[in-house]
């Protein structure tokens, strides 16, 4: 089981059972997406087939959200989160 000294800035919830724990934030800059937006990149644990560290970003979550499958994780739950 991995363990994290990391703080958790972020946290996703699906109904499929994956969560998305966001330890590290960048900026990825509007000249350099293919939307012409500024878009988030998370780094972080995820929770899914398998646990592994990676890389997820912000735009493909909120399409998800949008269609009510994944839901943001309130701060106060964070710790009480995932699969244990």
């Amino acid at each position: 089981m991995y363990t994290s000294t990391y703080p958790v800035i972020k946290g996703y919830e699906s109904f499929t059972g994956w969560f998305w724990f966001a330890t590290e934030a960048e900026v990825i800059p509007a000249s350099d997406t293919i939307s012409g937006k500024d878009e988030t990149q998370y780094f972080g644990l995820v929770q899914g087939q398998e646990e592994e560290l990676g890389y997820f970003a912000e735009c493909e979550l909120n399409e998800l959200i949008a269609d009510g499958m994944v839901w943001e994780i309130l701060p106060q739950d964070l710790p009480y989160a995932g699969r244990r």
